[in-house]
Formats: C-alpha cells, sequence, structure tokens
C-alpha cells in the first residue's frame, strides 16, 4: 500500500491545533495499546512496527506495546490520546464511531462482500478521506486502516432463522451501529470484553457472541457453542492512531517516518486477513459444530431498517456504498 501524503497533510495541519509549544522531539518510546490478546494479527504488527521504527530511526525511537486491555479499555486509551498521556493506539473504527458517527458508515451490513472486498474498500481513497476530520473531532491522527475478519453469529444453542436470535444474549462490541443492528433483529446485545467471553459462553451468561472466525478458533469460543452462522453480515475495520499532541510535538522528518511505518504496518493486517480467513473458516466446519452459510436474506427487512437510521448518522454512507459497488 503507498502512503497517501497528501490526505494525511490534511489531518497533520488539524493536528497542529492541539501543538503544546514544545520543541520537536529528539528521542522517544512510545506507548502504543490495544484491546487484543498477544497472540492476535493486530498485536503481532504493532511489535513488527515498534520493530521496524527502532531500525529506521537507528534506536532513537522505540515502541513499547501494551495488548489485551493493560492500558484499560478503548475508550480509556482515546481519551488518554487525546489528553497525550498515551502516544498510539491500534483501536476498533467501533469505538472511533462512538465519537465520530460518521466512521459508522462502516459497518453498514453486507458493505462487503467478503474479506477481500473489505480490504479494497478499507484502502480506498473514499475511507482514507473520512480520516481528515479525527485529529479536530477526536484529538487523533488516524494513518491508516486495518481489519480484523468479517463478523460472524456463534451460538449456544439451535438457530435455523433469524427469529431464533430474538430474545438471546449476544456478546457484542459497545458501541451504536452493531447495537442498533441487533435490537432491530431483536436479540439482546450484551457488551462484553474479550477476556470475559469464554465463560460467559460457558456458564450461559451470554447466548451467542457476534465475533470473527479468527478468534472463534484461537480463543476456542468454539468449545461452549452449538451453531455458527458464516454471515460475513459485517466488516470489522482498525485504524492506526497517533495522538495529535504527541504528533504536534514530532519534526517533520519524525512525523514522516511514523505515520508512514504505521500505516505499513496497520495495513499489512488486511493481507494477514485475507490469506488466513479461508483457513481459519475451514478448521471450524471440523470441530462437530452446525456450520451454517447465511446471506443478507437471512435478517430479512432489518437490512432496510438500519440503513434508515444511519443515513442521518453517517454522510459518507453514500459515498462508501458508491466505492463498494465499484470494487466488487
Amino acid at each position: 500500500m503507498k502512503f497517501d501524503l497528501r490526505s494525511f497533510a490534511k489531518g497533520a495541519i488539524a493536528a497542529g491545533a492541539f501543538a503544546l509549544a514544545a520543541a520537536p522531539v529528539a528521542a522517544k518510546e512510545f506507548r502504543l495499546g490495544l484491546i487484543t490478546p498477544p497472540p492476535h494479527v493486530w498485536t503481532k504488527a504493532a511489535e513488527a512496527f515498534g520493530a521496524e521504527l527502532a531500525e529506521k530511526s537507528g534506536g532513537k525511537h522505540s515502541v513499547s506495546v501494551f495488548p489485551a486491555r493493560q492500558l484499560g479499555n478503548e475508550a480509556q486509551m482515546l481519551q488518554q490520546m487525546q489528553t497525550g498521556a498515551l502516544d498510539m493506539a491500534f483501536m476498533t473504527v467501533a469505538e472511533v464511531s462512538n465519537r465520530v458517527p460518521n466512521m459508522g458508515a462502516f459497518y453498514a451490513p453486507y458493505l462487503a462482500n467478503d474479506i477481500a472486498h473489505a480490504a479494497a474498500i478499507l484502502r480506498s481513497d473514499t475511507a482514507r478521506g473520512m480520516l481528515d476530520v479525527l485529529p479536530m473531532e477526536a484529538g487523533v491522527v488516524g494513518v491508516g486502516y486495518g481489519s480484523a475478519g468479517m463478523r460472524q453469529i456463534l451460538s449456544r444453542g439451535e438457530v435455523n432463522s433469524a427469529d431464533d436470535l430474538k430474545g438471546l444474549k449476544l456478546r457484542i462490541t459497545p458501541f451504536d451501529p452493531i447495537l442498533d443492528f441487533y435490537n432491530l433483529l431483536g436479540a439482546a446485545p450484551t457488551p462484553m470484553p474479550l477476556p470475559a467471553v469464554y465463560d460467559a459462553l460457558a456458564n450461559g451468561q451470554v447466548d451467542a457472541i457476534d465475533m470473527d472466525v479468527e478468534l472463534i478458533n484461537v480463543l476456542k469460543y468454539h468449545e461452549h457453542a452449538d451453531t455458527l452462522l458464516i454471515s460475513n453480515h459485517m466488516m470489522f475495520p482498525m485504524v492506526g492512531l497517533i495522538s495529535a499532541r504527541v504528533y504536534a510535538g514530532l519534526s517533520a522528518e519524525d512525523k514522516a517516518m511514523v505515520s508512514e511505518l504505521m500505516a505499513k504496518h496497520v495495513d499489512s493486517t488486511l493481507d494477514v486477513y485475507v490469506a488466513k480467513e479461508g483457513s481459519w473458516t475451514e478448521a471450524l466446519n471440523n470441530v462437530g459444530k452446525t456450520v451454517k452459510p447465511v446471506d443478507a436474506s437471512f435478517f430479512g427487512g432489518v437490512m432496510g431498517e438500519w440503513e434508515k437510521i444511519w443515513a442521518a448518522k453517517a454522510p459518507s454512507l453514500p459515498d462508501l456504498r458508491d466505492t463498494a459497488a465499484k470494487l466488487k
């Protein structure tokens, strides 16, 4: 992926508003937070970014990576970046959409056909342009997108139709687009951090989860479930973020180096998911569970109802839909 410096420069200008009138940072150990566990693709990409930054800066800069919510949940980490207390994060676009509703457009049901299509959408000029407002609206500079896999539904019980999801306590990442989706389905969306999900499925605290096939495999959520719906109903993008305050204190040379290297490693996660999503899905066909591929028709009128709600909240939604259609 070629880093779009012109698009990035727009965000950089806005980020200057957060400067603390400090001299450019001579050398720095950056702190980067994530919610994902150490084996996760995002965490590995963050570590690779840190290693390359140390190499390319001749040891001038380094990155300490804090996975698995060590620095707090995403809302807390975003707040820390706004004040400059945290330098960087690889964060779900979901959390950013809680502050910048337009980013909720990425969660339009069936915006992407599959993970390869999702990667193309996230690499588009339309998607990159949506980062421009982040310095002013969220206090962070967005350098580019990565992703987790497409969203699937794993249930403790049998699911033969969307009606079977009604009333189920269904674990979600807490953000409005997915809350609206499952509320429209009649489910009971239940926010819950990743470390709590395995036990919650085991003891019946939740009946189902919204999750990607990587984590269903790696964290063995399938051990306490009976039905996997391969629905691919939403993409789940990630964004590489730098505190706008921290960014403003970097020299022009360091801004370019840090942002370009972070963008490179964030983008690398897209290639990993494109390469591995099929094998992760195939592995779940061999664990003795009921695996059912479903498409948009499974969810009935929920698609149109969701679109009506979010057309007003996310003005970039029509452009993103048009872009997606062109990239099919």
